[in-house]
């Protein structure tokens, strides 16, 4: 469908992609990754013909369409939400006009059949364009990403640059490419946005390349992995686990490889050395010399640079960490709170989810001290102090400042080496703590806003989604500093992952309340998907103090199934329970037997048969998921039927 050949791209002399040959097909989903600053925008500008390649060329099949979403979107000319979906069908509007001005022409009297054909003639094609039906599909996707029903005829201009992104995204998705290139289309979506947009592209036609850092979103929706690293794409079939597991098998396959042959060059340079001024070995000395300048020297990719650093520990708080009493807060006429009540203890990891505007980072500004409220009370424990980490970088730095100006501000009394050596931690070295925020990439904002949060230690860290513009790795070292830390966190965040692996608890935030349920991210879904329990029937109590209840008739006699029939059904889940463990042994032999073939670098030349591979462990992994599913019933099963013996 669109092919790369041999394509090169550099800018200020560094190169970011150097003789890429890589060919997207149909239907197909694909994720890229890689570090920040491997090339990966530039690689999609270059795909949807934003950008030239320096060198090589790009192939299009004849007829194909590419719609591209930058990460960001710019300020939107004036309309609404909705003429910003539909505006990609110039086509479509211009056959509405059509018919506009052919029904004005019929309704006059002198109106001949020529008219009457050549409006049933536009009427087809305007049709054919699914002309109506485009504002009710468009006003579903924006329904989809976010829009009520009242944001749609608003005017663009009203919103944020994550809102006019979701308006962009509804736009590209309307119009329905052939290749959809989106560039971390999950920073500015929430949780159900983003589970929307899961479903939707999951019966997506066309082909998808999406670059973003969201693991559960590239588990759920790519079918293979694109790296890039080093100038290079390289191709893994599977999700972003699989590619995790076979990036490790080939770096290590790689770096054996090398070994080998530095091995064996290592001998041939030795025999060079021992026979160069042998007459009698001349022929063989030269022979070795030309093996020597044909080999193709095996490299193994460099690791890129990765911040490393670990949150400063707080003195021990008070049980009791940080408390809002009868809050009232309100944005005009608009009530987000009213009343409100909200404490965390210490040593909680509190994750805050809802729906965009239902009041999550309103909460965590007031909660930080950032934000005033109306009336009510904040009131902190003892030895606790805050840190507060924006979701707009912008809002919590100073784009007038250096980086290094930057952290100055947030603790004067550090020495400039040690708030140096702070920078350095994140990357940040040389002449680097001289640049202005203002010039910074999203990334490095991020950077810099983690930073100055280490500058001195506090006991309750609010973060407002903290992974947005940070790489995998980087991500990784902040879940690694976070699970370290002593103190209390309260957090915004729409990656499902960094939820489950950092929350104890989740807070539900629904139009000003606040429901709270034990466990990560997982088990609030479960919880929530299980059906509401029946009210409870309040005991009363009598004047000796004995509960009393709703008459209840007399306890009848367990109804004991015949001792035959009972072991019957005992040996039949018996039976089957032994029949469902030796599938399980089967499938997990085979997914032994599947995982060393894909440790084989030479499948990879056959990338149909590689992708066949793929598919059969994916396969075989959900036959076991189910098989281990039916397993565990069954044993509830024979459990409930044995008595627990």
């Amino acid at each position: 469908m669109i092919a790369l050949d041999a394509v090169s791209k550099g800018y200020g002399g560094q190169s970011l992609l150097h003789e890429v040959s890589w060919r997207i097909g149909r239907g197909e989903r694909i994720g890229l990754c890689g570090p920040n600053g491997t090339g990966k925008t530039t690689l999609c500008r270059i795909l949807a013909g934003v950008e030239d390649a320096d060198a090589g060329r790009v192939h299009r099949d004849t007829g194909v369409t590419v719609g591209y979403l930058p990460q960001e979107v710019g300020a939107s000319e004036a309309g609404s939400v909705l003429a910003e979906a539909l505006s990609g069908f110039d086509q479509v509007w211009r056959l509405e006009a059509e018919l506009e001005r052919l029904a004005a022409l019929m309704a006059a009297a002198d109106a001949g059949p020529e008219l009457t054909e050549r409006y049933g003639e536009v009427q087809h094609r305007f049709e054919a364009l699914g002309g109506y039906r485009l504002e009710a599909e468009a006003k579903i996707i924006l329904g989809g990403l976010g829009f009520v029903s009242t944001d749609v005829h608003r005017p663009l201009g009203e919103f944020s640059g994550g809102w006019r992104m979701r308006a962009a995204l509804a736009r590209l998705l309307l119009l329905r490419p052939d290749l959809l290139l989106l560039d971390e289309p999950t920073n500015h979506l929430d949780l159900e946005s983003l589970a929307w947009l899961e479903s939707f592209l999951s019966s997506y036609d066309g082909s998808v390349v999406v670059v973003s850092h969201d693991r559960y979103f590239l588990n759920r929706m790519v079918t293979s992995i694109a790296e890039m690293a080093d100038g290079a794409v390289t191709l893994y079939m599977g999700d972003y686990d699989h590619y995790l597991v076979e990036r490790e098998a080939r770096h290590a396959l790689l770096e054996a490889r090398q070994r080998n042959q530095a091995k064996r060059v290592a001998e041939i340079e030795r025999f060079i050395d021992r026979f160069r001024y042998q007459a009698t070995k001349s022929r063989q000395v030269q022979s070795r010399v030309k093996m020597l300048e044909k080999v193709e020297r095996i490299e193994v990719g460099r690791d890129a640079r990765r911040i490393h650093f670990a949150f400063p520990q707080p003195p021990r708080t008070g049980r009791t960490v940080a408390r809002l009493t009868g809050v009232h807060k309100a944005y005009g006429d608009n009530v987000v709170y009213a009343g409100m009540e909200f404490a965390v203890e210490r040593a909680q990891r509190v994750a805050l989810v809802g729906v965009n505007g239902a009041g999550k980072s309103t909460l965590l500004k007031m909660l930080a001290g950032v934000l005033p409220f109306d009336r009510g009370e904040r009131a902190l424990g003892a030895n606790v102090a805050v840190h507060y980490y924006a979701q707009h970088q912008l809002d919590a730095l100073d784009p007038a400042r250096t980086v290094l100006e930057e952290l100055e501000q947030a603790d004067p009394t550090s020495t400039l080496q040690r708030l140096r050596t702070i920078l350095g931690s994140f990357l940040f070295t040389g002449d680097q703590v001289d640049k202005r925020i203002s010039v910074l990439s999203g990334g490095e904002k991020a950077r810099v806003a983690l930073a100055k949060m280490l500058v001195r230690p506090a006991g309750l860290l609010c973060m407002d989604e903290p992974t947005n513009h940070l790489d995998l790795a980087s991500k990784e070292v902040l879940e690694g500093a976070l699970a370290a830390f002593t103190g209390t966190i309260v957090f915004i965040s729409h990656d499902r992952y960094f939820i489950n692996r950092i929350a104890t608890q989740v807070v539900e935030v629904d139009r000003g309340r606040l429901t709270t349920h034990l466990g990560n991210y997982d088990d609030y879904l479960e919880r929530k998907a299980q059906p509401e329990a029946a009210p409870a029937v309040t005991p009363r109590v009598s004047a000796g103090g004995a509960a009393t209840g709703p008459a209840s008739k007399p306890p009848q006699k367990k109804i004991q199934a015949p001792r035959k029939a009972l072991d019957r059904e005992i040996k039949a889940i018996k039976a089957r329970l032994q029949a469902v463990e030796t599938q399980i042994s089967t499938m997990e032999r085979r997914l032994e037997e599947i995982s060393l073939s894909l440790a084989d670098p030479d499948l990879y030349r056959d990338g149909e048969r590689a992708r066949q591979i793929a598919q059969a462990r994916k396969d075989a992994e959900g036959q076991v998921a189910w098989l281990m599913k039916e397993w565990e019933e069954l044993s509830l099963q024979l459990a409930a039927a044995t008595g627990g013996s």
